[in-house]
């Protein structure tokens, strides 16, 4: 700051110094202007100029100091209180951009909660819709007809499904409820939802639960199961998908385990990324990148440690350690 200060002022330094050699300068070519006096008036003069200069540094760098050190938000209370018509006038300005900003923000976020709003509710009314063509589709002889539309609908509802909760994602705060969760039946009631896909690629599942039961939130819970589940059976043909929980330094597990195509190593560390799909598979265009990224975001917010381990063309582990139960006291209030 200091050399700022001294880059500012040096014009003014500039002046003075020429100022102080100009009258030496005529005390000199002038024999009636005694040079000692003028000498000693030079050094008196630069004595108070430079007292005056560290006065006002502290003085004017002040306010500047207090615009560099302030935090990069909306937020002017950490600005020093202007003193000089300058300062006011750069404080005046960065107080209506900021009120600007505010209003700017504000403005958005309603549209974009409008929207939000707009969505959901279009998505709870398409549901009505699907619910009765699924209904009709139940009611199809047609074998081959009906496993293909029952599919495509599954498409849809997942879809739309994955639509919801992603616009609840960013608010999971205000929808958690943390209760004794049963996990045979979260399970089964996944499964049955995918029963019609599995049957059409030949999957069966092989579950192993030695805990049954888990302290969570049961929907956002089941969202994240039902997630990897749709992984699974998506990437896998004519094997068994295995289910096993168990506990492990006091902590619940639940593994996921398909023998499908696997994840290449270098996609592990980015699968759980938004929107990141493959980079193995690029034709697959039914992959929309979402899943897990959602999947993570929620598990993060329930205290659940997401994990995967997979072997390329081989096997795919996805690992859920749930947290100790003293662990919660974090959330119980939310």
């Amino acid at each position: 700051m200091i050399k700022k200060f001294f880059i500012e002022r040096s014009s003014w330094i500039i002046l003075f110094i020429l100022l102080q050699v100009l009258t030496i300068f005529v005390a000199y070519i002038d024999s009636a202007i005694p040079l000692m006096p003028i000498l000693y008036l030079v050094f008196l003069s630069i004595l108070f100029f430079t007292i005056f200069l560290i006065f006002r540094y502290h003085k004017e760098t002040k306010f500047y100091k207090s615009l560099v050190e302030r935090e990069n938000n909306l937020d002017l209370t950490s600005i020093a209180s202007s003193e000089s018509p300058f300062e006011q006038i750069i404080e005046n300005s960065m107080a209506n951009q900021a009120e600007l900003l505010k209003q700017v923000a504000s403005q958005n976020l309603l549209t974009l909660e409008q929207e939000k709003d707009e969505l959901l509710a279009w998505i709870h009314e398409v549901k009505t819709p699907l619910t009765a063509m699924h209904l009709m589709i139940d009611r199809l002889d047609d074998v081959m007809m009906k496993t293909h539309l029952t599919y495509e609908w599954l498409r849809i509802h997942l879809l739309l499904d994955q639509q919801l909760h992603q616009k609840r994602i960013p608010s999971i705060e205000n929808d958690l409820y943390i209760e004794n969760t049963n996990l045979e039946m979260l399970i089964f009631t996944e499964i049955k939802t995918l029963q019609s896909w599995c049957i059409q690629k030949g999957i069966g599942f092989e579950i192993q639960l030695e805990i049954e039961e888990v302290l969570s939130d049961a929907k956002w819970l089941a969202f994240i199961i039902r997630q990897l589940l749709t992984n699974a059976v998506k990437y896998s043909t004519a094997s068994d998908i295995m289910i096993t929980s168990y506990e492990q330094a006091e902590q619940t597990i639940l593994e996921v385990k398909n023998f499908g195509r696997g994840i290449d190593p270098r996609d592990i560390p980015r699968i759980f990324d938004r929107g990141f799909t493959s980079t193995t598979t690029h034709q697959d265009r039914a992959a929309t990148g979402m899943g897990l990224y959602l999947a993570k975001k929620a598990a993060q917010s329930l205290l659940i440690h997401i994990h995967v381990n997979s072997e390329l063309y081989a096997e795919t582990t996805f690992t859920l350690t749930f947290p100790k139960r003293n662990e919660f006291l974090n959330i119980t209030s939310m």
